[in-house]
């Protein structure tokens, strides 16, 4: 499902002053379109993401970007150990990334 920005700000319950800080800090990167920005459900989790990261758990800015980064890690390796598993004739694992 793709939301637009003012459906993601409803949905994520974000303002735009921060959604725009967000994005210049590229943690949340949506597609760009003809129609503007296009955000996904994953924009949408990483930000409830950094919502939790900021409010409950009081993770700083540098700290936001420390976690993303492990996070975007974590998925890429991932997604290259399936490949592998793949690649070796094995049946990729059914469960949702």
């Amino acid at each position: 499902m793709t939301f637009s920005k003012q459906e993601f700000l409803v949905t994520s319950g974000l303002q735009g002053q921060t959604l725009e800080f967000w994005l210049e800090q590229q943690w949340i990167i949506p597609e760009e379109t003809p129609a503007g920005l296009s955000f996904s459900d994953q924009d949408i989790a990483r930000a409830r993401l950094i919502q939790d990261l900021k409010g409950d758990f009081g993770v700083n800015d540098e700290g936001i970007d420390v976690v993303l980064h492990l996070v975007d890690q974590l998925h890429g390796l991932r997604h290259l150990l399936k490949q592998l598993h793949a690649g070796i004739g094995g049946e990729p694992a059914n469960r949702s990334s």
